[in-house]
């Protein structure tokens, strides 16, 4: 434990374990409620966009490259784009198909059922793997939750493997016959999505962290005719669903109008260079985020309001770490207490990685302290998922989820028992060699370097 972490509280030295620029409020009761209340009435509409036209980091990324500096990677025709407005009415393009999927370290090895479900709605609609879709291995995780969780990563380093990562989602292509750039990469975590976007705005504005990491891509040979390349937009996977959504309604197979879901969207999402976030006049009066809320109300489920409805999960990263119990205390009496009683949730849909392991994980923690609130927690594409015929245990792979999702699925008409028995009987096959495949694995082996 650092000498930090060991400070006490109220030495000066800030609140144990997370360093000195974190103080005591010493707020009495009454203080703090106003405070809260305050905040409440700030965030519940769009204010943040009524100041000054702030700068938009892509005009400076197309300077970069008019100069030579940067190859952009494009968003063209050939990747069908729809184009949506974020905060401040810019647009922006979203592409829905040749897409490079990057994938969550989180999502796999917790919730595997997230990414799946999104594959499963691509073959869904026809596309072919290897042409409109690619879900390689040569990747790795962005390393965010190290650089906010610990604080021992840092922007060089962030930077080096933003700049591999979206290389290999270039070059990616290449070995399946197309031209470089065929495939444009959608990311799937919140966490990798707001720390790229961050990251890219940092390599436009600074020139020496560019010819820093530009040092590091030579030597891994992730370099194109000497240039760093940098993607013309940072996608996350929710906003291909918000886009995709009516598309995705057109398979629904079980009526959710009877299910009252409650929407948590992450905060690397859209509080994390805020100015990128998809908004939509049509949901939410555009006051909030459209991606999670645009595809339930597309499936026609009751998307109820809640008052907590802008705080994080609990997840944090620095206190996940060091202060495990107030991320459990948090998102049980801040996010499930509050959809439980004052929304009576059915569901709790969210568009990341640590909000869905921290909201469905720690449930559990509520009963020793005499809050036995359950709410099923999943990620939107599963939801829709499930709305739409995939396998509760197959495909969405509620099994893997620690809140009960059984109450949920029979209330959408989906027969948890027999789906479940099915599924067992599969088990039998797989152990006999009899594997189903949702994607042909030797895709997934890239022919990238290091």
């Amino acid at each position: 434990m650092s000498s930090t972490s060991q400070t006490p509280p109220n030495s000066g030295g800030g609140i144990a374990g997370h360093g000195s620029f974190f103080q005591e409020t010493n707020l009495s009761r009454e203080e703090a409620l106003k405070a809260t209340e305050w905040v409440r009435k700030h965030v519940d509409r769009r204010t943040v966009d009524l100041g000054e036209r702030m700068d938009d980091i892509r005009e400076h990324m197309w300077e970069l490259e008019r100069d030579g500096e940067i190859i952009v990677h494009r968003i063209t025709d050939a990747h069908e784009p729809v184009v949506v407005k974020t905060l401040f009415g810019w647009e922006k393009k979203i592409p829905t198909k040749q897409l490079w999927h990057h994938k969550s370290c989180g999502q796999c090895g917790n919730i595997p059922g997230y990414p799946t479900s999104l594959l499963w709605f691509m073959n869904r609609f026809g596309y072919v793997p290897g042409r409109d879709y690619l879900d390689e291995t040569d990747q790795t995780s962005c390393t965010a939750w190290n650089y906010h969780g610990s604080g021992i990563g840092n922007v060089e380093s962030l930077a080096a493997v933003f700049l591999r990562n979206f290389h290999q989602a270039y070059v990616s292509g290449l070995q399946h016959g197309h031209q470089a750039g065929h495939f444009f990469p959608l990311v799937h975590c919140g966490t990798s999505f707001g720390n790229y976007k961050e990251i890219r705005k940092y390599l436009i504005e600074s020139a020496e962290l560019r010819e820093r990491v530009k040092k590091i891509l030579d030597r891994l040979g992730r370099l194109v005719d000497g240039k760093l390349v940098i993607p013309e937009e940072i996608v996350h996977y929710s906003e291909w669903v918000h886009v995709m959504r009516h598309r995705i309604a057109e398979l629904q197979k079980y009526d959710v109008s009877n299910i009252r879901v409650t929407a948590h969207v992450a905060c690397h999402y859209y509080k994390m260079v805020h100015e990128d976030a998809v908004y939509d006049a049509g949901v939410l009066g555009g006051n909030r985020t459209a991606i999670v809320t645009s595809v339930a109300e597309a499936l026609g489920a009751q998307v109820i309001d809640y008052s907590t409805w802008y705080d994080c999960c609990g997840f944090g990263f620095r206190h996940i770490i060091s202060e495990r119990e107030f991320t459990r205390s948090f998102t049980m009496d801040r996010k499930i207490r509050v959809a439980k009683e004052e929304a009576k949730a059915d569901v709790m849909l969210t568009n990341d990685t640590g909000c869905v392991t921290t909201m469905d994980k720690n449930q559990w923690i509520g009963k020793a302290h005499g809050q036995d609130y359950q709410v099923p927690i999943m990620a939107d594409v599963q939801f829709a998922a499930l709305a739409c015929g995939a396998d509760p245990f197959k495909i969405v792979q509620l099994q893997w989820h620690a809140s009960p999702c059984e109450e949920l699925v029979e209330k959408m008409g989906i027969d948890w028992n027999a789906s479940k028995k099915a599924f067992e009987e599969y088990l039998k096959q797989v152990e006999q060699g009899n594997i189903e495949y949702l994607y042909d694995p030797e895709l997934a082996y890239g022919g990238g370097k290091a």
